[in-house]
């Protein structure tokens, strides 16, 4: 594998974004490449058959490209075809489950765990089995799919939203949880009034986050970083609109998402 190759990020629309902010932040001198299956998002209410075709389709893309790592930076995605897509490239796959599940695991001070994330997450009970070497673990799920719309909105606050939160949130803060997996890449960014409505006891997980940290061990550990400053290449590619996903992700990122490519 070429250490000058860029990475490849692949998520169904818009919340990989906060991966891609986090993989720069940490890595600042790699060049992306940017998937975005907007087209056909939200990957969360869709069967997992669908989910795994569309992926791959999309993996196949990037993989391509010349790609010397892939970043599954969906939740949904990650559970539908992480094993497949182990099998498929020869190049090291990355995604967003076991590096917050480990995470998890390591901060949970009384064992009792909550996971936020869509419809398909939930079903594939992916989580669930990351737990599974953690039988201490009390883990409970809820799937919030209309967090989504808000963050594409650019939507983080007011009443609307809060009473949202308060629905999906209130039965993990009953249930006394103290830690937080926000199991879905556009949860990031909703961290205000997810800590607002569990308070300030329970410890957020971003797996947007963990998943940037796994990037860079497994690159690191494989000598594939760039060693030296430079300006690097941050390309993105959507297979809806561009000029949609340059506005949405001009809120997300602060300008980093310029010159986005139609992909079909």
């Amino acid at each position: 594998m070429d250490s000058e190759a860029p990475i490849g990020i692949f998520d169904s629309g818009f919340g990989g974004l906060t991966v891609a902010r986090a993989v720069i932040d940490q890595l600042p001198y790699e060049d992306l490449i940017y998937l975005g299956d907007t087209a056909r998002a939200p990957y969360g209410e869709q069967p997992i058959a669908m989910v795994r075709e569309f992926a791959l389709e999309c993996l196949d893309h990037l993989v391509a490209q010349g790609v010397k790592m892939v970043v599954i930076a969906c939740n949904s995605a990650s559970a539908a075809v992480l094993r497949d897509a182990r099998e498929r490239y020869d190049v090291p796959v990355v995604e967003v489950i076991l590096p917050a599940a480990r995470r998890a695991v390591a901060a949970t001070r009384t064992g009792r765990v909550g996971v936020i994330c869509t419809e398909a997450t939930a079903t594939s009970q992916a989580y669930d089995d990351a737990f599974s070497a953690a039988p201490q673990v009390d883990l409970l799920t809820a799937a919030c799919p209309a967090f989504v719309p808000f963050v594409e909105a650019g939507i983080t606050g007011g009443p609307e939203l809060l009473a949202c939160a308060e629905g999906y949130l209130a039965p993990l803060r009953d249930a006394g949880i103290d830690t937080l997996i926000l199991g879905g890449t556009h949860y990031p960014l909703l961290t205000g009034v997810i800590s607002y409505v569990l308070g300030e006891r329970v410890s957020l997980v971003s797996s947007a986050d963990e998943c940037a940290k796994d990037v860079y061990a497994v690159l690191t550990r494989l000598g594939l970083t760039h060693d030296q400053p430079r300006e690097p290449s941050h390309r993105f590619l959507t297979t809806g609109s561009p000029a949609d996903f340059e506005g949405i992700g001009h809120r997300l990122m602060c300008g980093i998402v310029v010159g986005v490519e139609q992909f079909a």
